[in-house]
């Protein structure tokens, strides 16, 4: 797997695939234990990796550790979150980011462990190419499924992180080819003329179709474009409405145990509607 930057991608900015292990499932309560990155660069011919071991602070369930074989011991020496997550937080910068699995986990992991670092970590502005949503839509299974479907081989080292993130390249790969002239037809009966080109924005807007803006499916997009709110009282209800006739709603959920993308999207609507400011 170690010819994976054969792949010409044809982008308009940085591109980050990376992939994390965890002490366990909880976006919001659990921790970092491996994270590993791949950076494709517009200026560099050679992508750049980065793979760190972190110690997390709190125990590893033993579901992860039977899933991913990391174990307190090895992590006993290892730094915590906080002692590289500013280099992390650098080598990423405004790169859009690729992953398997990475919007619904590894994207709101890491959102999570930066913001208790203090740092805003906005997803806003990013292309967010999430491999697993191309693979299900077109071919449901798991990344091992999807490693020898598309490339012909066993991946024998799954769920070590820097193994997988090669994988899930080696996997877009395959799929680009695969699905060059194949058109995509929903539930609905829609049809959607080559979806999965090489053409980030279009993979971007083939895997992010859901209208869910969060991991915790707290808010979404309406057939209008408009932000609601997808719980609770207000559920359909734009938030920016909501917080017109209700600004303590605003104050609760910040207050409140919401995840930091949540947090960072209602309060940009509040600062920009209510309290006017860009």
């Amino acid at each position: 797997m170690n010819n994976y930057s054969e792949i010409d991608l044809k982008i308009e900015k940085d591109l980050v695939f990376f992939d994390v292990e965890a002490t366990g499932l909880n976006v919001l309560k659990d921790k970092i234990i491996q994270i590993a990155l791949i950076k494709f660069s517009k200026n560099q011919t050679a992508p750049e990796e980065k793979t760190f071991l972190i110690n997390p602070g709190i125990p590893i369930t033993e579901e992860a550790m039977a899933v991913h074989g990391i174990t307190p011991q090895m992590l006993k020496n290892k730094p915590v979150f906080s002692q590289v997550g500013q280099e992390i937080y650098d080598f990423i910068g405004q790169s859009d980011l690729a992953g398997y699995n990475s919007d619904r986990f590894d994207i709101p992991m890491l959102m999570e462990e930066f913001h208790r670092m203090g740092l805003t970590f906005s997803i806003e502005k990013r292309r967010l190419i999430d491999v697993q949503k191309i693979f299900y839509k077109m071919e449901p299974r798991t990344l091992r499924a999807a490693y020898k479907f598309y490339c012909g081989e066993e991946l024998t080292d799954a769920h070590d992180a820097m193994a997988d993130v090669k994988a899930t390249i080696h996997v877009l790969k395959g799929q680009l080819a695969m699905y060059a002239n194949t058109d995509f037809t929903d539930a609905d009966g829609n049809i959607t003329e080559k979806p999965v080109r090489n053409d980030i924005n279009a993979l971007a807007d083939f895997t992010n179709t859901d209208g869910m803006l969060d991991v915790t499916q707290r808010l979404k997009i309406n057939i209008k474009g408009e932000v609601v709110f997808n719980f609770g009282k207000y559920i359909g209800q734009p938030v920016k409405d909501v917080f017109k006739q209700e600004r303590n709603y605003y104050s609760w959920i910040m207050e409140k145990d919401f995840s930091a993308q949540v947090k960072q999207i209602v309060d940009k609507i509040y600062k920009e509607e209510i309290l006017k400011k860009p």
